[in-house]
């Protein structure tokens, strides 16, 4: 436990710093202000793609790196793509260049945990004083930080205490105790961690002693101890990122989805370039069968991994997929907009895509669910039944891509053995999978119990409603409703079909309940125009038959 390595960054003159900018300028402000503290080794490119080049030949302690890379990847997903290939880790001294400082900007770079954060033009004295403070930092910290980076938290902790107890470190002990608290987290030490930070709060108002403490309480499932002091992070520009993501979580861990996407969905506006976040909406968002949620998802998974480590073919095929599931829950002409959007991303796709052999299969699924979606059920069947495996892929997403075409085209048998297979697919207990298996779970009772598309009942709806079959009307509404439950003009038929209802005499104790229940949910949402006419329309009508 008492080891100590080699204090790499103790020594000015054996530094190797890289310079990630494609301002010349910024170049020659960092060489001189490095090479007058005593630095030798300062290397600078104006490309992230020889920045990557650089660092698997050299190994650097310190990475200065512009956001606003414009050859070819921003400085954010470069700086991804080397804390994933390990050459930036806790122990390399990491700043940031910007000469944004929005809300969102900021919030993605907290993401990457740089050291520091610096705004252009920069200042030689200003990079000299900055710098130097940094560098103390880090390389008090060495030993601690080098800890974590192996994952050996107990290690850290020791670390940590030693120092802790030198006075002369006094300066960096909210840094120790920072590290400390979130050590405590890692191991699972929640109930220590807790005892830990409500210390703290006697010594430091910093906001990460707060969302620390709310971290331990949270785990322990005791939110109801903690609310007020929830809502006041939540309130606070500094905190209120980290509050919503943290609050996402929390509810993904207690299984409440609903609560969890709207936690997720405020902190995706305040950082919206995290891919895992925007994964853990997209997964969300198809528990809560929000599919204009799913859409505007993939569409940002797909736009925010362009030129980075996450970037692939599979990501545009998402939103094809996401985009024929939206079309498919839209009752109305509006589904006509996005099935052309979704032809010109198929297009897209065929003309980018380096290998279309590897997606013969998906591309085939995706164009059959788009002619059984436009009503051309014979050449969807056609070229599923001559065309289509029922082997299992060994991509989840490709075998939930089938069921669907095999659910939509009345292959009910072959879809739900199907899904049994995906079951087993979903490997692991990371919150992930549990959300991906529960979502499995969810679509094999919905495509056992209702065997048409939200789009298809609702024209079954509108059929019956038109022939007086009422009862049976009502029944599709409510079974449309079941896979497309936020959707504004189903509940706005289901109104309708009710109030017919209760003026043909035939409602019961349950539909006054239902009628009361819809009027509720709509009064909730601003509607403006023909959308508030039609409110107050039914509402009225409502009302002068009771």
């Amino acid at each position: 436990m008492q080891d100590v390595e080699k204090n790499t960054l103790a020594q000015l003159d054996q530094l190797n710093v890289l310079v990630i900018d494609d301002n010349l300028l910024v170049h020659s402000v960092l060489k001189a202000s490095l090479f007058a503290l005593g630095i030798k080794e300062v290397r600078c490119v104006q490309n992230a793609y020889y920045g990557l080049r650089l660092c698997d030949e050299i190994h650097f302690h310190i990475v200065i790196c512009a956001f606003n890379i414009q050859s070819d990847k921003d400085g954010f997903h470069l700086l991804e793509e080397l804390k994933f290939k390990g050459h930036v880790t806790k122990t390399t001294v990491l700043i940031f260049l910007s000469t944004e400082t929005n809300e969102a900007l900021v919030n993605s770079i907290i993401e990457l945990q740089p050291d520091d954060f610096w705004t252009k033009p920069l200042a030689i004295k200003k990079v000299r004083t900055r710098f130097i403070a940094i560098l103390k930092v880090k390389q008090v910290l060495f030993n601690i930080n080098n800890a974590i980076d192996k994952k050996a938290y107990a290690k850290a902790l020791y670390f940590a205490d030693r120092h802790l107890q030198n006075e002369k470190l006094a300066h960096y002990h909210p840094n120790i105790n920072r590290i400390k608290g979130e050590s405590y987290l890692s191991l699972l030490e929640f109930e220590t961690a807790e005892s830990f930070y409500r210390r703290l709060f006697k010594i430091y108002k910093y906001s990460w002693v707060y969302l620390g403490y709310a971290k331990a309480l949270l785990k322990q499932g005791r939110l109801g101890e903690i609310s007020d002091m929830v809502n006041s992070l939540i309130d606070k520009p500094d905190t209120r990122f980290g509050a919503h993501d943290m609050m996402a979580q929390y509810f993904i861990e207690q299984e409440q989805y609903q609560q969890a996407y709207e936690e997720i969905k405020k902190a995706m506006a305040l950082a919206p370039r995290n891919i895992e976040r925007n994964r853990k909406s997209w997964d969300l968002a198809r528990l809560t069968h929000d599919y204009k949620g799913q859409y505007v998802a993939t569409r940002n998974i797909a736009q925010q991994a362009k030129n980075s480590i996450h970037d692939s073919p599979a990501l545009l095929l998402n939103v094809i997929r996401a985009g024929i599931d939206f079309a498919c829950a839209t009752p109305d002409d509006s589904a006509n907009e996005i099935l052309r959007q979704t032809d010109r991303y198929i297009r897209q796709f065929e003309h980018d895509c380096q290998d279309l052999s590897l997606f013969k299969q998906p591309l085939l699924v995706v164009k059959a669910r788009l002619h059984n979606v436009r009503n051309e059920q014979a050449k969807a069947i056609k070229l599923v039944e001559n065309h289509m495996s029922l082997i299992p892929s060994t991509v989840v997403e490709d075998n939930l891509d089938r069921v669907k075409v095999l659910h939509e085209l009345g292959m009910r048998e072959e879809a739900i053995k199907l899904l049994a297979a995906i079951n087993h697919q979903i490997a692991g207990n990371s919150l992930n999978s549990q959300v991906v298996r529960h979502y499995i779970a969810q679509e094999s009772q919905q495509r056992e119990d209702i065997h048409f598309t939200a789009k298809e009942l609702n024209r079954m709806a509108v059929e019956h409603f038109q022939k007086h079959r009422l009862l049976p009307a009502l029944k599709a509404i409510q079974q449309a409703l079941q896979l497309s439950p936020n959707n504004v003009k189903l509940l706005f038929s289901q109104l309708k079909i009710l109030i017919k209802i209760k003026q043909e005499d035939q409602d019961t104790h349950e539909h006054q309940v239902a009628v009361e229940g819809i009027l509720a949910v709509l009064s909730t949402l601003n509607f403006e125009g023909k959308g508030l006419a039609t409110l107050n329309e039914l509402t009225l009508k409502w009302q002068k038959l009771n």
